[in-house]
């Protein structure tokens, strides 16, 4: 009977550590990545395979079909198509939140590490890999007033609402995001639920201009779109988690985020991935540097004033060595064959010499 109770003891204690263990692992897995939409020839497989945040750059490089700098051994995503490859990549980070109430179910995976990150490095290998074509290149944050634009799409997307005044004179004209919504108890006076709204507006209005201006959907370049959006931070702050404000500005974010992700699917012909990464809190404090629309123009200009070197491009190695040594062979197939010809006897080796001079005939 001792023995028994010593095993019932026993695995009593280890249920309750593996209870424990559970608990911490949820609790550091919480944030999440969710593929919203896919195109059929980029497979994402179920699992629960945590991802770092600082590879998910390098994960949305290789759903475009571009190569990383380090293997990213993870097994959440399949090798696609070596034909095909998506016409658009569109990141959304939610700030405040771990978890999304989405209406459908994505597949999903936990994020660990989350490290403030951005889509840098995707949009210059864009940019090096297609620079005749202009892909478009939205990189966004509403909250801190800044937008860094590239590629032709910069006069069309200067409408999008970007400072205060703008956002709350978007928000009174009329196809606003407003007319939209369902009846919620959000203050609409409030610079917090402003900020929610514009967050929402942006999403709308982005879809509406490349409705509207469907050339500058290209199949030939992938474009690329990076949104971050912290309202829901911020609301946090204000209203606290457990409010109903709170609730329901994440049902309502939830919705706009899955008809915006089925929106950009249907504009790009069902060839756009759209992911969305819900971060709770970032482990070091995110700083992003402003930029104004204004700055996307002179970036993108080779003869600035500043006269600024052009960005290194990492294949400028593998170019400069072809080039090398093609002419190093070249070269030397020149000098072999000028010396073989300067010592050549015209009367024993030229096929010319002995074509011409055959003997005549005589019958």
């Amino acid at each position: 009977m001792e023995f028994l109770r010593a095993v019932r003891g026993y695995n009593t204690f280890q249920m309750a550590r593996l209870a424990v263990f559970a608990v911490l692992i949820a609790g550091a897995f919480g944030d999440s990545f969710t593929v919203l939409r896919a195109p059929r020839y980029v497979t994402f497989k179920e699992g629960q395979w945590p991802i770092s945040g600082e590879r998910i750059p390098d994960l949305v490089a290789l759903t475009l079909g571009f190569s990383v700098k380090e293997d990213l051994a993870w097994p959440g995503l399949q090798v696609g198509s070596l034909f095909r490859r998506p016409c658009a990549s569109a990141l959304i980070v939610v700030r405040g939140v771990d978890q999304l109430p989405l209406p459908k179910s994505g597949t999903s995976y936990p994020v660990e590490n989350a490290v403030p990150f951005t889509l840098d490095s995707v949009a210059n290998t864009i940019h090096s890999l297609f620079p005749e074509d202009y892909p478009i290149v939205l990189q966004l944050a509403p909250i801190e007033e800044g937008v860094y634009m590239g590629g032709k799409a910069n006069a069309v997307f200067e409408e999008l609402p970007v400072t205060l005044r703008q956002i709350r004179s978007r928000l009174s004209q009329n196809n606003s995001v407003l007319d939209n919504l369902p009846p919620n108890s959000l203050n609409r006076n409030s610079e917090v639920v402003q900020l929610f709204f514009s967050e929402l507006q942006v999403l709308q209005d982005i879809v509406a201009l490349l409705s509207q201006h469907k050339h500058l959907v290209s199949e030939h370049s992938p474009d690329l779109y990076s949104l971050e959006l912290s309202s829901l931070e911020a609301m946090e702050k204000s209203y606290g988690q457990d409010s109903q404000q709170f609730k329901e500005a994440m049902q309502i974010l939830a919705s706009k985020l899955q008809k915006f992700a089925d929106d950009m699917f249907s504009i790009y012909n069902s060839s756009a991935v759209v992911e969305l990464v819900t971060v709770k809190k970032f482990d070091s404090p995110h700083v992003r540097k402003t930029r104004s629309i204004l700055e996307s123009k002179q970036i993108s200009n080779p003869g600035s004033p500043y006269n600024l070197a052009y960005k290194y491009n990492f294949d400028y190695a593998v170019i400069f060595n072809i080039i090398l040594w093609m002419m190093i062979v070249l070269v030397l197939a020149v000098i072999a064959i000028s010396y073989n010809l300067w010592n050549m006897d015209p009367g024993y080796d030229s096929i010319i010499y002995r074509m011409t001079n055959q003997k005549i005939r005589v019958d």
